[in-house]
């Protein structure tokens, strides 16, 4: 489609070049995004040249300015106006304080926003809203190491002892190669910040001095490839040459940074992406690109950039003796879809990524003609002293899933609670029991 001009007029700085095109600004960028390493480097580009695509706009390509990790993607109307989108990707931490001295019109982070960044950005609106707050796709943070290394599983404890540089040589894990090489991302990084949080700052540990940081993800993974002795974090997509190890959580099994296992967020290091979009934004461009990252081709794109996309599929699974009875004739029967429902910390409603993926789970039972009594819901929770409320609680949990679907038409086979069975973090710190509360949803 080519983007024809039906009227061409002045309004507030903008000129709208058709009824159903975006309007296109007489000078400067349509649109600035600033922050997240991970999301800016390819993700958030291809995001915008979807975004550019569907507008219709000609000769979309990338510039690449003076400056290291930012990016012009650039389109032409028909007419041959330009139309300029940047991309500057630093860390996640300048996505939000660019959205407070006005530098750009959408933050992109690898972490879920601070208290005090959501403090000091109140005057732009409540960035906690769902239409503010929008996970684009699901990621998951790869510890890994040089080809050569033996090693094949580690626990985020040892994760934690190893980069707060208490354990020094491979051969305190079992493993060979003399001292451990830390190789870590920067302080302004969003996979930083999501490594320390999940893995550092739970047992009270900080990053050794003696990590070797980097700005760039891709640099960071070749380094490790290149080091024998290297151990680093990265985000999934940035494995490249580098060998990924399993990673267990409190009593959950190890788990590989499976594609499967991170669009649940069941691995232990699993992640959201995020745009903020600030609810008192005028530029129409902002929520353009934010709607278009949750379209079935926004997330064709997700996937086709290496990460997971929120697309609802069905997966098989095996029972194993590991889990209970009831689990196992259920994934004998039924197979599991590849989400999960998870509610808002210390309250009882859906956060905003489980209301986004309502919608999803709905379309796909309609599609496939699921709607007469074949989905079951089961529900999971933290561990508490009274076995009986755990249960109680999980299949609560299943049960607001349960109104949701119901309100939608959707007749339910089974709802079950399998109470703090089958964790998947642990339920020694906050993060781990939030992810233990969670429901699936199966399908005959």
């Amino acid at each position: 489609m080519t983007l024809r001009v039906l009227c061409v007029f002045l309004l507030s700085g903008w000129l709208s070049v058709s009824a159903a095109a975006l309007p296109i600004p007489e000078n400067g960028p349509a649109l600035r995004i600033q922050g997240s390493n991970t999301i800016g480097a390819e993700l958030g580009p291809a995001l915008v040249e979807g975004l550019l695509q569907e507008q219709g706009l000609l000769k979309i390509h990338r510039e690449t300015p003076d400056t290291a990790n930012e990016q012009r993607i650039v389109g032409q109307t028909a007419q041959g106006q330009r139309v300029i989108i940047e991309v500057a990707a630093h860390g996640s931490s300048t996505g939000f304080a660019a959205l407070k001295n006005a530098s750009a019109d959408l933050a992109a982070s690898s972490r879920e926003i601070k208290d005090s960044e959501l403090l000091a950005l109140q005057t732009l609106g409540d960035l906690k809203r769902p239409a503010a707050e929008q996970v684009i796709a699901i990621d998951g943070l790869a510890i890994i190491l040089n080809p050569a290394n033996p090693l094949e599983h580690l626990n985020t404890e040892q994760l934690a002892r190893i980069f707060a540089g208490e354990v020094k040589t491979w051969e305190e894990l079992g493993s060979r190669g003399g001292a451990i090489h830390l190789y870590a991302r920067d302080d302004q990084s969003g996979t930083y910040d999501t490594f320390k949080e999940l893995v550092l700052s739970r047992l009270g540990k900080s990053l050794s001095s003696a990590a070797k940081r980097f700005e760039s993800s891709e640099q960071l993974s070749d380094a490790v490839s290149a080091d024998p002795q290297g151990i680093g974090f990265i985000g999934l997509p940035y494995v490249r040459q580098a060998k990924a190890v399993a990673i267990a959580d409190g009593a959950s099994q190890a788990m590989l940074p499976l594609n499967s296992l991170i669009a649940t967020e069941d691995y232990p290091l699993s992640r959201r992406l995020f745009f903020y979009l600030p609810p008192d934004s005028r530029n129409p461009w902002a929520q353009a690109l934010a709607t278009f990252a949750q379209s079935p081709q926004g997330q064709a794109i997700v996937a086709t950039s290496g990460f997971i996309s929120q697309t609802v599929q069905a997966m098989s699974v095996t029972p194993n003796a590991l889990m209970p009875e009831g689990y196992q004739s259920l994934s004998r029967h039924a197979q599991r879809l590849t989400v999960n429902f998870r509610f808002a910390e210390g309250s009882a409603s859906l956060d905003n990524k489980a209301r986004q993926d309502l919608a999803r789970v709905l379309d796909y039972i309609k599609r496939n003609g699921k709607t007469e009594r074949a989905v079951t819901l089961v529900g999971f929770g933290d561990l508490k002293d009274d076995p009986a409320r755990a249960d109680l609680l999980s299949k609560l949990r299943a049960m607001a899933v349960r109104r949701e679907l119901v309100r939608n038409g959707v007749v339910m086979r089974e709802v079950r609670g399998f109470g703090a069975l089958m964790p998947v973090a642990t339920n020694s710190a906050d993060e781990g029991r939030i992810k233990n509360r969670r429901v699936e949803v199966w399908v005959y």
